[in-house]
């Protein structure tokens, strides 16, 4: 069994690696997901202002991908190919869900879409937390609160996107985006 060395206060005890390598292997795998789920409704959003807040939001998570993809190469953990190919199938199911829902303006599909992300999300921002706790010392130079702020500032602009898609879908004010 592989392990790696974590410092808590002045003591070293081992991490054992396999359970670390499924934890972020399945973090991996939801920032697949998300990321397919973010591009097909930029594309759904074609020429709408909407459009550019998905492909933002997208461009961010790639970054956050990046950074957690960088964290397993330090920790030599190797990305799961198999998670990540469930991850994009179980994004394709749970999109025709949500296009059943209705993929429009108005539609509690763009709603559902937007609870999906932020529960991603909040998963990602306690990853990192975890990650920080865990205090593994291959990951000494990553900034664990400012990666948790990201994610919550995330957080907050899909919700103020959230809460314009209930209006519009439950209140019936329908603005165009």
């Amino acid at each position: 069994m592989r392990t790696a060395k974590v410092h808590i206060g002045s003591e070293q005890i081992s991490v054992r690696v396999k359970e670390l390598a499924s934890y972020l292997n399945d973090h991996l795998a939801g920032s697949v997901g998300a990321l397919e789920l973010l591009g097909h409704w930029a594309k759904l959003y074609e020429g709408k202002p909407l459009r550019y807040f998905f492909m933002d939001i997208e461009a961010e998570i790639r970054v956050d991908q990046e950074k957690l993809r960088k964290a397993m190469r330090s920790i030599r953990i190797e990305e799961s190919n198999v998670r990540k190919a469930g991850a994009w199938f179980a994004e394709k199911a749970g999109r025709a869900r949500f296009m059943t829902a209705g993929g429009e303006p108005g539609s509690v599909g763009l709603v559902l879409t937007f609870e999906g992300l932020i529960m991603g999300i909040t998963g990602k921002k306690l990853m990192w937390r975890a990650l920080a706790a865990a205090n593994l010392a291959q990951l000494d130079g990553y900034d664990f609160d400012e990666l948790q702020r990201r994610a919550e500032q995330q957080i907050e602009r899909i919700d103020a996107e959230r809460m314009r898609a209930i209006l519009e879908t439950f209140a019936g004010t329908h603005r165009l985006h």
